[in-house]
C-alpha cells in the first residue's frame, strides 16, 4: 500500500482538536467576562477589576489540557508508525516478498514523539499569558473610542474582540522563521510529525526487507514544492542526486537501469511531503514497477488553494459568530458565512475538487 503523510492525518485530529476547543474556550471567557455592564457607566473599572477571574479561569484550563494533548499525541504517532509500517507489509506480502525482522527499531518515532510534546511547551505558556493581554486591551480600546466619541463603547469593544476571534492566539515561530496562531501552528505540528512516523515506518519496514527504491504519486494540481518529484524513483537511502542504478530485475532475469530522481531525503529536504501533502510513496520493484503520470484533468493547484482560503473565510465568520457581543454582529457574522459557504459550493462543482465540510467547522484543526 502507498503511504502520504495525509494517511495519517486523523490521528492528529484529537490532539488538535484539544487545542484549538480550548482556544474557542479562552473566546467564550473573555466575551462572558466583557459583557456585562457594557452599557452602563463604571464599566471598565469594574471590568479590570474582574481580571483575575480570566487568568484563574485559564490556570484551570491548562493541567487537564497539557494531560490530554501529551497522551494524546503519544498514541498518535505511534499509531501512525504502526499505520506505516503495515502499508509496507502489505505491499511486501502483495509481492510475496518477505518482511524483514518482526521487531524494528522505535528510536525514530520516540525521537519524533519527544520533539512535538516538546513544541506543544510554549503553547501551553501563551494560552495562559496572551489572552489576558487581550484583556486589558479590548478594555482600553473601547473605553478609548468612548472617550473620543467616534464609536460606541459596545461597538468597540466587538471591533477589538473580533480581532482576537479571527487571528486566535498567536506568536508561534518554526524552524523557517514563519509565523503561526495557535490552532495553525499546532495543527501543522501534529500533521507533520505523524506523517513523518507513517512514511518513516513505511519506508524503514521497506529497507529492513532489502528494498532499495519507492516511487512517488502523481495525481497533478501539485505544489511547486512537490512537482519536480511526481512519478519519479527515489532510493529509500543513500546519496543526493540524479544517477542511473544498475541493479538485478525483480524476477532474477538478466538486470535493470533504474533511474533514480535522488533520494527521499533528499526529496523531503526540498518540500516534498510537507504539511498537507498528499503524495504517496510506494515499493517499486525494479523491471516490474511502473510509475505513473499526472492526470491532465486534474484540478489546479490555483483552484486547491481557493478552496483552502475559502475554507479559511468561512471558520473566521464563524468564530466571529462565537464572539459576537449582540444581535447585530451575530447577523452579520451569519450573513458572511452564508456568503463564503455559496462561493465554495461554486468552485467545488466546476472543478470538481470535493468538498470537505470538516474543515469548514469552527472546531477544525486547520
Amino acid at each position: 500500500m502507498a503511504v502520504s503523510p495525509g494517511d495519517a492525518e486523523h490521528l492528529a485530529e484529537p490532539v488538535a482538536a484539544e487545542f484549538v476547543a480550548a482556544e474557542q474556550t479562552v473566546i467564550e471567557q473573555l466575551r462572558d467576562l466583557l459583557t456585562p455592564g457594557l452599557t452602563r457607566p463604571g464599566w471598565a473599572r469594574a471590568r479590570t477589576g474582574a481580571s483575575g477571574l480570566l487568568r484563574r479561569a485559564l490556570e484551570r484550563i491548562l493541567p487537564g489540557l497539557r494531560v490530554r494533548t501529551g497522551q494524546a499525541a503519544v498514541s498518535a504517532v505511534q499509531r501512525a508508525a504502526l499505520l506505516g509500517d503495515r502499508a509496507a507489509r502489505s505491499e511486501l506480502a502483495q509481492h510475496e516478498l518477505p518482511p524483514g525482522p518482526n521487531d524494528l527499531d522505535s528510536t525514530p518515532t520516540q525521537r519524533l514523539t519527544r520533539a512535538l510534546t516538546d513544541d506543544f511547551e510554549p503553547v501551553y505558556a501563551r494560552i495562559l499569558r496572551q489572552p489576558q493581554d487581550v484583556y486589558r486591551d479590548v478594555i482600553a480600546r473601547a473605553s478609548a473610542g468612548v472617550l473620543d466619541g467616534q464609536i460606541t463603547r459596545i461597538r468597540a469593544a466587538q471591533q477589538a474582540l473580533d480581532a482576537f476571534a479571527d487571528r486566535g492566539i498567536t506568536g508561534f515561530v518554526d524552524s523557517r522563521g514563519r509565523s503561526w496562531e495557535l490552532a495553525a501552528y499546532v495543527s501543522m505540528a501534529v500533521r507533520t510529525t505523524c506523517g513523518r512516523a507513517a512514511v518513516q515506518a513505511h519506508v524503514d519496514r521497506l529497507a529492513a526487507a532489502g528494498q532499495q527504491f519507492v516511487y512517488v504519486s502523481a495525481p497533478g494540481g501539485s505544489c511547486p514544492l512537490c512537482e519536480p518529484w511526481e512519478g519519479k524513483i527515489l532510493a529509500i537511502s543513500g546519496p543526493p542526486g540524479r544517477r542511473d542504478v544498475e541493479v538485478p530485475h525483480t524476477t532474477g532475469r538478466g538486470a535493470v537501469t533504474v533511474h533514480v530522481a535522488g533520494s527521499l531525503m533528499e526529496a523531503r529536504q526540498a518540500g516534498f511531503q510537507h504539511a498537507n501533502c498528499r503524495h504517496s510513496v510506494s515499493l517499486y520493484l525494479p523491471g516490474v514497477t511502473t510509475p505513473p503520470t499526472a492526470p491532465a484533468d486534474a484540478p489546479s493547484y490555483k483552484s486547491s488553494q481557493e478552496q483552502r482560503r475559502l475554507e479559511r473565510q468561512i471558520r473566521r465568520w464563524k468564530r466571529r459568530e462565537a464572539a459576537a457581543l449582540d444581535d447585530e454582529a451575530r447577523a452579520t457574522a451569519r450573513s458572511r458565512i452564508r456568503g463564503y459557504q455559496a462561493a465554495l459550493r461554486d468552485l467545488t462543482r466546476e472543478t470538481g475538487l470535493p468538498r470537505k465540510r470538516a474543515r469548514e467547522q469552527i472546531d477544525y484543526a486547520h
